[in-house]
């Protein structure tokens, strides 16, 4: 037992369910209802094999149920099976009723941020005075310098006034977060962003642990953060 390999991570939890049970859990495409009360055969079937906890399987199991294809195999009819594949019943209304609110939230979530990200670009475009397809000025021949008669010319002058000598200055917009207090408070799928110097970049929880929170970035990029760079 001491020589087995640690599971440092849910997702890598997730892959060993699904080749310890393959008839129950799935590492990709939709996932099957898992009966009620599965975590407890989990425990009774595999607590201290891989040098698992019950709260890397619990964390494991919240991170594979809120996941988007579990949610997408919540439906009408669906049959939940226990870790041998063997059937447990039939989903009950509410419960179908209540995935379905789920997996909309989660979708509005991605796509208000990706609304987010791109009024940032927006604004980040029109800061650095940036427009597209906009239309270059010719410039115009210079007129020739009309001399008088019996005098010597006089310089013309052709200095512009700065074309933004007038305007004022591009008033910076500074954002205001509040930072997390209490992990226990977030939620998996919660949005919120993540302190690095200065910036704050968009990320979604992925999972709370002891040590943090595990949290997805926009790029897909994921890690593990501490509270004290979690703000909303």
């Amino acid at each position: 037992m001491e020589n087995q390999p640690k599971l440092n991570s849910s997702k890598e939890v997730i892959a060993f369910l699904a080749e310890r049970f393959p008839h129950c859990f799935s590492a990709e495409g939709e996932a099957r209802p898992l009966k009620i009360g599965i975590f407890q055969d989990l425990v009774e079937r595999v607590e201290g094999e891989m040098n698992l906890s019950k709260t890397q399987l619990r964390s494991a199991l919240r991170l594979y149920t809120s996941s988007w294809r579990y949610l997408y195999g919540i439906k009408a009819g669906a049959i939940r099976v226990d870790l041998d594949g063997n059937a447990c019943g039939e989903l009950d209304e509410q419960h179908v009723t209540h995935a379905r609110q789920q997996l909309e939230e989660a979708k509005a979530r991605v796509q208000a941020q990706r609304a987010e990200q791109q009024a940032k670009k927006r604004e980040a475009a029109a800061a650095a005075g940036e427009q597209e397809d906009a239309p270059r000025r010719e410039r115009k021949p210079r007129p020739p310098v009309r001399r008088k008669e019996g005098g010597e010319s006089k310089p013309r002058n052709t200095a512009k006034p700065a074309a933004n000598a007038n305007k004022a200055p591009r008033a910076v917009r500074e954002e205001h977060h509040t930072p997390v207090s209490d992990l226990s408070a977030l939620t998996v799928g919660q949005s919120l962003k993540v302190k690095a110097g200065n910036n704050a970049m968009d990320a979604t929880v992925l999972e709370i642990t002891k040590d943090g929170v595990r949290v997805q970035l926009t790029s897909g990029m994921s890690m593990i953060v501490r509270a004290e760079h979690l703000v909303f």
